[in-house]
């Protein structure tokens, strides 16, 4: 793996310009002369380029030896341009809003500059990443050969926004964040939130954390939850909050911002997965968008580990995503 990084005056959607928009990127394998290998394997919420390694490497399917596979972080994940590390006055609180539009476009310039802009012979995410990789075939139906959607929307919904707003309010709610410090209890209160969403009331039943070492719901919640948000940048979190929000693959793309024919447009031959048990990307939400897909597939991921199931923590849900893949790729 090898981790480059990209910087451009970006003009973001929102009409502000995002002085010298840094990305950072990591590559796996390299370009082959034919330029029909390169994937692209956007980051999701609260991830790196080092989330997204599980699926790559030797005798995967992702194998760099056949891919050439890059994986931009996005926008506001404190390691590409991020309220964390952005000059003034874009630091902290004072980032712009930044949505998929802008993590595409900054992404497009760097395949550009570093790849001669080879087409796509896969965009594929899960989650905050699927949503890119919708976008990415919108944006440019001619380019991207293949798009695999794991447990993502292209559109935000309603429901999903209500629990995206309520991590904002309980940020909010902490006096030391809108002063500019840790606000740790809000934090913390976010992740108690996110808990709750991100596994499913089976898994949370059968105490599936205890195979992870966590010895009660407590010690999971406090060992794994606390720990997890209290060491995350808050205007981060909330940059990254307001682009799940902002989420919509047709916005920009049609002055009528109509979902069906912005979906209409993609000519990808196109997998879309979700996991059965999904509170945020449920199989009804992301089935209906398939339909809206020329040609796409639809399949259910059969777990008990909620939106989790993407993320790596269940080998037998990472097998049935890499299986898919694989059909997908052989296509």
């Amino acid at each position: 793996m090898e981790e480059r990084a990209f910087e451009t005056d970006l003009q973001l959607a929102c009409g502000a310009v995002l002085p010298r928009a840094r990305l950072v990127y990591a590559v796996w394998g390299e370009l082959n002369a034919a330029r029909d290998n390169l994937v692209l394997f956007p980051t999701r919420f609260g991830g790196t380029h080092r989330e997204n390694a599980f699926m790559i490497g030797s005798g995967r399917v992702l194998d760099p030896a056949r891919w050439c596979i890059v994986v931009p972080n996005m926008l506001g994940n404190g390691v590409s341009t991020s309220p964390s590390n952005a000059p003034a006055p874009f630091a902290g609180l004072g980032f712009p809003p930044v949505g998929h539009a802008d993590n595409v476009a900054l992404q497009r310039r760097m395949l550009a500059e570093d790849f001669a802009a080879a087409p796509l012979a896969l965009a594929f995410g899960w989650s905050m990443g699927a949503q890119q990789a919708y976008r990415w075939a919108v944006e440019e139906p001619g380019r991207v050969a293949r798009l695999f959607a794991l447990c993502g929307t292209a559109r935000t919904t309603p429901h999903n926004r209500v629990f995206l707003e309520s991590l904002l309010a309980t940020l909010e709610a902490d006096p030391r964040y809108r002063a500019g410090e840790q606000p740790v209890a809000g934090l913390r209160a976010a992740g108690r939130i996110y808990a709750g969403w991100a596994y499913s009331q089976p898994w949370l039943k059968a105490e599936k954390f205890r195979e992870s070492g966590f010895t009660s719901l407590d010690d999971w919640l406090e060992r794994y939850w606390d720990a997890l948000f209290e060491q995350r940048d808050a205007a981060n979190v909330t940059a990254m909050i307001r682009t799940w929000i902002a989420n919509d693959a047709a916005a920009g793309v049609l002055e009528n911002g109509d979902l069906v024919a912005a979906l209409g447009r993609i000519t990808a031959k196109t997998r879309v997965m979700t996991a059965t048990t999904d509170l945020y990307f449920t199989p009804a939400d992301c089935r209906a968008e398939a339909a809206m897909i020329p040609g796409a597939v639809y399949r259910d991921l059969e777990t008990d580990w909620g939106h989790m199931a993407g993320s790596g923590q269940s080998p037998d849900d990472t097998a049935a995503v890499e299986a898919a893949l694989a059909d997908l790729l052989a296509a």
